[in-house]
C-alpha cells in the first residue's frame, strides 16, 4: 500500500470569466469548479484509478478541510487526516479573456504536535511506501519531511520544490523533481541531459537512492543503482500539463508497488502522464489505454 502525505492541501477554486478582469469593478460568473488539491492528494487519486491501494493523509482544518475529506470519500479514496484549528487554504484560479490569474493562500499555521499526530497515523497504517509531496504550511520546515522518512520501515519518496529538496537531510528511496527543481536543488545547469545526469548524481550522493525527473515534452530522466535511463514522451494531444508530474510519479510508483522492473515502471509513468495531459484540470481521466500506451514508450540507456 502507498500512503501519500500532503502537509499543505488546498481547495482549488477555478473561475471562468467571459470578459477581462479590471480593478475597481465587480466580475461575476456562474462557472465555478472546486476540487481537493495538493500534490500528494493528486497522486492518491491517480493511484486509486490505477487500482493501487492507497491512503491519503496530511493536515486539514475548518470547512475547507471538510470539503477535501468529503470529496475524497465520495471518490472512494481512504483518507485519514490530522485536524487543525484553522481552515485549509483556498487557492483560486481565475480564467479570463485577458489571461490567467492565480491567488494562493499560504495555508494554516502548523506545529510539531501536528507532525507527531501525522506520524501516529502512518504508524497505524504501516504502509510499504510513503510519498510526501507539495509545499509546507507556515510553522513547518524540512524536518517535518525528514521525520516521515525516519519514522518507520517504509520506503519514502519525496516531491517538493527545489529549495525544500535541497534542505531535506535523510535517506530516501526516491525523489521526483521536475527539471527546474532538479537544477534548483543542486545548483546545476540542467538544460542538457548531461546536466540532468550531474544533478541526479549529486542528489544520489546526498541520500536519494533513485531520482526520477520529469522533463516535460522530452519525457523523463531516471538515475539509480540499476543505471541511468531516458524515457521518451509519447505523442499526445496536450490540453493541460497540470498534474503531469504527479501522474508520472503515480504511474511509476504503482508499477513498482506491483513488483515490476524499473523499465516497466518508467513506461507506466510516461503512459499515465500522457493520458493526464490530454484533459483540462485535475479531474482523473480513464486509464484504460495505459496498458497499450506503455508498450509504445521508448527507453534508452544514458
Amino acid at each position: 500500500m502507498i500512503l501519500t502525505v500532503t502537509y499543505n492541501p488546498a481547495v482549488d477554486q477555478t473561475l471562468h470569466f467571459d470578459g477581462e478582469l479590471a480593478p475597481g469593478t465587480v466580475s461575476r460568473t456562474a462557472d465555478a469548479r472546486y476540487d481537493p488539491g495538493g500534490k500528494g492528494i493528486n497522486v492518491s487519486q491517480y493511484l486509486d484509478a490505477l487500482e493501487t491501494e492507497t491512503v491519503a493523509t496530511g493536515l486539514v482544518g475548518g470547512f475547507t478541510g471538510r470539503f477535501v475529506t468529503d470529496a475524497l470519500a465520495s471518490e472512494g479514496i481512504l483518507a485519514d487526516f490530522v485536524d487543525l484549528d484553522e481552515p485549509t487554504r483556498l487557492n483560486t484560479t481565475a480564467l479570463a479573456a485577458d489571461g490567467e490569474y492565480k491567488l494562493n493562500q499560504d495555508g494554516p499555521e502548523a506545529s510539531q504536535a501536528a507532525v507527531d499526530d501525522l506520524l501516529g497515523i502512518l504508524d497505524e497504517h504501516d504502509p510499504e511506501r510513503v510519498h510526501v509531496a507539495g509545499s509546507l504550511p507556515p510553522g513547518l520546515d524540512a524536518d517535518a519531511i525528514d521525520a516521515v522518512a525516519t519514522a518507520g520501515a517504509w520506503e519514502t519518496s519525496v516531491d517538493v520544490y527545489g529549495d525544500l529538496l535541497a534542505a531535506v537531510d535523510g535517506e530516501y528511496e526516491l525523489c521526483t523533481p521536475n527539471r527546474s527543481e532538479l537544477g534548483e536543488a543542486t545548483g546545476t545547469d540542467v538544460s542538457t541531459l548531461d546536466g540532468c545526469a550531474t544533478a541526479a548524481e549529486r542528489l544520489r550522493d546526498r541520500g536519494f537512492e533513485r531520482v526520477l525527473a520529469s522533463l516535460g515534452a522530452e519525457g523523463a530522466f531516471y538515475s539509480g543503482p540499476d543505471g541511468v535511463l531516458v524515457a521518451d514522451a509519447l505523442d499526445a494531444d496536450v490540453v493541460d500539463t497540470v498534474g503531469a508530474g504527479d501522474a508520472l510519479a503515480a504511474g511509476y510508483l504503482a508499477a513498482i508497488d506491483a513488483g515490476e522492473s524499473t523499465e516497466s515502471a518508467l513506461r507506466n509513468g510516461i503512459a499515465v502522464a500522457s493520458t493526464v495531459v490530454e484533459q483540462s484540470g485535475t479531474s482523473v481521466p480513464s486509464f484504460e489505454k495505459v496498458a497499450t500506451r506503455r508498450r509504445a514508450v521508448e527507453l534508452s540507456q544514458y
